[in-house]
């Protein structure tokens, strides 16, 4: 065994970007779609609504992402208590998302350049699902359409119309707009001012807010959602319904050209350190192997090798200067050293 000391210049620092599909299955489009009874009685019922992949009752069933209805006055779910007024599980919503993104309880989702949103139904996409963060320009959305002049809506990011994000607080947002592949279909803004976007595209915390005033329009540019918006509402449907009903437009959606629904890439950056582990023609021709040297004189054993010594590298090593092993890396195949050769091995550690 020998040891050196590494220098400086051997040692280098590379960033790579890995992208892989979200979806269960390493599917590329989500385009099947299923519900659970039980989530959707149990106590998270009201705030939100777990999409799986296939039924929920097989084994291999998994959520792929949630939806949640908010509205910052209250409106459109069942209050907590009937003699609080707005206090209700969509308000709980708003606030959540707007302390995560705005960092500000007294701002408002802003979608577009200047439409301020009360309203919202957020797509969050499940932890599991994903390492990092979602890649900008693979989210791609076809909606059903109830609207009479608007078959199917197809929906994207704009990250490839504009170079630099947006950011609300410390989260990157793009908007929403009519598209696919991060860019509008005729090269405009993809929405229209009166209405905003169709919402924001966040990321960095894998979740998609999408403009409820966008997509009820029911003659234009909408799919004609219908929301139940109001205040204090007594429909005993209206804790979970709005989710439903956005739900109902992504299941009952035919896709694009080649029939794919939901498309949605991650992101995951891993740095990596490289060594390079040099032996040069002079280092690391002798070995303490009792079969080079002996035990108990400390003689090369083999004459032959005293002027001419052969070894074969099968192992590197790398400590801290306590002497305490902290890496091992294995060659392919034993590499032969001698006084001609020298060897340059480069080690990868990932993290």
């Amino acid at each position: 065994m020998g040891f050196k000391r590494f220098d400086p210049q051997d040692f280098v620092v590379s960033a790579d970007t890995v992208t892989s599909t979200v979806w269960s299955n390493n599917s590329v489009s989500l385009n099947t779609y299923a519900t659970s009874s039980t989530q959707r009685e149990g106590s998270s019922g009201p705030y939100y609504l777990n999409v799986y992949q296939t039924s929920s009752d097989l084994p291999e069933a998994a959520v792929q992402f949630g939806i949640a209805y908010a509205n910052d006055t209250g409106g459109g779910s069942l209050l907590f208590d009937p003699a609080v007024s707005g206090k209700s599980p969509s308000r709980t919503s708003y606030g959540q998302y707007r302390t995560l993104v705005l960092e500000d309880e007294n701002s408002q989702f802003v979608f577009g350049s200047s439409f301020s949103g009360s309203q919202f139904i957020a797509l969050s996409i499940e932890r599991a699902r994903y390492k990092e963060k979602l890649f900008p320009s693979s989210f791609d959305l076809v909606l059903s359409s109830s609207n009479v002049n608007l078959t199917q809506l197809s929906l994207t990011d704009n990250s490839k119309l504009q170079s630099i994000p947006t950011y609300y607080g410390a989260q990157r947002a793009y908007q929403v707009i009519s598209g696919s592949g991060g860019t509008s279909y005729d090269g405009g803004i993809g929405y229209t001012e009166v209405s905003g976007s169709y919402g924001l595209f966040l990321p960095d915390i894998s979740t998609v807010l999408l403009n409820v005033a966008a997509l009820c329009d029911k003659t234009s540019i909408g799919i004609g959602l219908n929301i139940v918006s109001a205040s204090n509402d007594n429909d005993n449907s209206a804790g979970i319904s709005n989710a439903t009903e956005l739900y109902n437009h992504i299941s009952g959606s035919t896709g694009d050209a080649d029939g794919e629904i939901f498309k949605l890439n991650s992101q995951e950056t891993i740095t990596s350190d490289f060594v390079f582990v040099r032996a040069r023609n002079a280092e690391f021709n002798y070995s303490e192997n009792p079969s080079f040297i002996s035990g108990s004189t400390g003689e090369v054993i083999y004459s032959y090798f005293i002027d001419n010594p052969q070894t074969y590298a099968t192992t590197v090593g790398m400590y801290n200067d306590s002497n305490e092993l902290l890496a091992v890396a294995k060659l392919s195949k034993p590499l032969l050293k001698d006084f001609t050769k020298e060897a340059l091995v480069r080690v990868k550690l990932d993290f």
